[in-house]
């Protein structure tokens, strides 16, 4: 099963970085605002025939749930919209580095302290280690990048 959770997730990631790059060159047509917005409302309708036809849940429970849990939302608008407005100026693979970069970041301190009742996994040695190779890896690919740019204004 948690091989089959692995495989989703990459296919999950293979997903976000097409959305991104599609996003980008969107974005550059229509803008920033309007690319988000649209990815935003297409998403908004998919989901309510999904949950009209398919949904065994309670929307309505949403009413009840604590404030703090109800905010998550604009981390979604939030992340979406930053990466739309990253792709056209750094790239794909820049942007999803530096997300991948925020999201280790913040879930080593989630998994560390168990904040939103989540499994609580000390911080070590091999993911502090992980996160600096993922710096390095921003940095060499932002740094070839910037590289290749320079080369391509030349001619």
């Amino acid at each position: 099963m948690g091989l089959l959770i692995i495989a989703a997730s990459v296919a999950g990631g293979t997903l976000l970085s097409s959305q991104s790059s599609i996003n980008g060159a969107l974005s550059r047509k229509a803008g920033t605002y309007e690319t988000t917005f649209f990815t935003f409302i297409t998403g908004a309708l998919m989901l309510a025939l999904l949950v009209l036809f398919f949904g065994t849940g309670d929307v309505m429970k949403i009413l009840e749930a604590p404030t703090w849990q109800l905010s998550a939302v604009w981390f979604g608008v939030g992340y979406l919209f930053l990466t739309v407005l990253a792709v056209p100026k750094i790239g794909v693979i820049a942007t999803n580095i530096a997300t991948i970069i925020g999201q280790l970041g913040a879930g080593m301190l989630i998994d560390h302290f168990g904040w939103f009742g989540g499994l609580q996994i000390p911080l070590d040695g091999e993911r502090i280690t992980a996160f600096i190779l993922m710096l390095a890896a921003l940095w060499l690919i932002y740094k070839a990048d910037k590289k290749q740019q320079q080369k391509t204004e030349h001619f």
